[in-house]
């Protein structure tokens, strides 16, 4: 219990005391989860639209591998995302490895898949009756995707904080892709992983409690949005 102690003390302290370097990481760390979870958003949003829309050969295993990619190891992510842009791997050529766009991209692989079969759950479950109701009344393809899309935002919004919540608590991807490195892409995950191998555990207490309380931070704001538009309309 003193450790623990000592680790809140440790956390209220750099919090405080607006430590630099703590400063930095928990932007770079909401920066890059940030960034990942947009570019999930505009990838799985749309996907998901279409497989919930859409009757085609193949569909039935595209859901399937949505599904399947919720569970993705972050660290087989991280390990072929590392032989993509590695030096002598196919975008070698762009020198992104080891810097936060690299992070990005691996954590936007991960999150990807949830927010796509987060999105095919939420308009599925949109009853049949309104699809046939905006086609009576004349609405085309893109008018019936954005009313179905508009009538699911709960449902999208839960896709978002599932997205974010996945790729800002993860560890093994932003350590592979991104190096660990102070100052360009050391983030909360992979600081308090290093804190713990040092044997600073105090230290690695209070840099959990700061991701936490980052993390649920965005949660609040996500959820507080959600019930208003829920209690809106």
């Amino acid at each position: 219990m003193e450790l623990i102690w000592d680790g809140l003390v440790k956390a209220f302290h750099l919090l405080i005391m607006l430590d630099p370097e703590v400063l930095e990481v928990t932007w770079l760390t909401l920066k890059v989860s940030g960034t990942a979870t947009l570019v999930s958003v505009l990838i799985g949003v749309p996907l998901g639209a279409t497989l919930a829309l859409s009757r085609f050969p193949g569909r039935n295993f595209l859901v399937s591998l949505s599904n399947f990619g919720m569970g993705l190891p972050p660290v087989v992510v991280g390990l072929w995302v590392s032989i993509f842009l590695w030096r002598s791997g196919p975008f070698g050529e762009l020198n992104i490895i080891y810097t936060p766009l690299a992070i990005i991209i691996a954590q936007a692989v991960i999150a990807s898949p949830i927010v796509t079969s987060f999105t095919l759950a939420a308009i599925q479950q949109i009853s049949p009756r309104l699809r046939m109701q905006l086609l009576a009344l004349g609405a085309n393809r893109a008018q019936l995707v954005w009313s179905l899309v508009k009538e699911a935002k709960l449902g999208l919004l839960a896709a978002v904080m599932a997205g974010f919540g996945g790729v800002v608590s993860e560890v093994g991807a932003s350590m592979m892709v991104g190096g660990n490195i102070k100052g360009q892409t050391r983030v909360l995950t992979t600081a308090t992983v290093m804190e713990v191998n040092k044997g600073n555990f105090d230290v690695a207490i209070a840099l959990s409690v700061i991701l936490l309380a980052l993390a649920y931070g965005v949660i609040v704001l996500l959820t507080t949005l959600q019930q208003w538009r829920n209690n809106h309309g």
